[in-house]
């Protein structure tokens, strides 16, 4: 019974090590993806949902891992698993903090920049706070932790375990996804900026030509008026925008757009 036993611990042992390496990896990203990762939840919710990712991802990525060759130190290797976690976790964050900066640039362009909304740890708009709870509620709803687990799985291909991750590809990566979460957060706040600019402008054009009228006192509660009736019109279809960008970018995750 003795070789039963010890092939019995070898494999226990085996299966423990590569548990605790995909759990490196499933750490690292949860510590920022977006919903599993906001600050409003407990640590103690986010290390369940690690070990509950853990559990699913195993399987899949038991074919990859190996123990780590005698010319690759294992602290490095476990530095590395946590590093590719993080990153993955970050290009996801991005979508999020696009959300963020679409609220931003809505709310100081229709003077609702002195409302702010604090239930992510920073202070910030509370149309940026409505935008980023409302992307989250979309984000869950279209299936997240699905299209997360997926991700888990396919890293192992585009980041084999044993070798640590090219630096200029991580950082062309994370810059495409800089790139894209700017662009895209100008584009869900691009009605209201267009709004404010248009209306500041005819604003101006009002006190040019009646300079004894008091247009910031007429104009300021109109300006924040109409810029709530055009968030309430407007915003849904920046959340559509920014679903479609995130479904496309959660279909190919590992490309880099330069």
């Amino acid at each position: 019974m003795n070789p039963l036993y010890a092939e019995l611990l070898q494999s226990v042992q085996g299966l423990l090590w590569t548990g605790f390496i995909v759990f490196l990896r499933v750490g690292g990203a949860m510590l920022v993806l977006p919903a599993f990762g906001e600050m409003l939840v407990p640590v103690r919710v986010k290390l369940v949902l690690t070990l509950a990712f853990t559990l699913i991802v195993l399987p899949g990525a038991m074919p990859y891992i190996t123990r780590p060759e005698p010319g690759l130190p294992t602290p490095v290797w476990l530095f590395a698993e946590t590093l590719i976690g993080l990153a993955i976790g970050m290009s996801m964050r991005l979508f999020v903090l696009c959300l963020q900066i679409a609220g931003m640039m809505a709310a100081q362009s229709v003077s609702l920049s002195q409302l702010f909304g604090g239930t992510t740890g920073e202070p910030q708009p509370a149309v940026g706070q409505l935008l980023v709870l409302a992307g989250l509620a979309v984000a869950v709803n279209m299936g997240l932790h699905i299209r997360v687990t997926e991700i888990f799985i396919g890293s192992y291909q585009a980041f084999p375990p044993g070798v640590f991750p090219d630096a200029n590809l991580i950082r062309q990566w994370e810059l495409s996804g800089v790139a894209r979460a700017f662009s895209l957060g100008f584009s869900i706040a691009a009605p209201l900026v267009i709004g404010g600019l248009i209306y500041n402008i005819a604003l101006g054009a009002i006190n040019k030509a009646m300079p004894q009228l008091m247009v910031a006192f007429v104009g300021a509660p109109a300006l924040t008026l109409g810029g709530l009736a055009l968030l309430m019109i407007a915003m849904p279809s920046g959340l559509i925008v920014w679903h479609d960008a995130f479904v496309t970018f959660l279909s190919n995750p590992f490309e880099v757009r330069l």
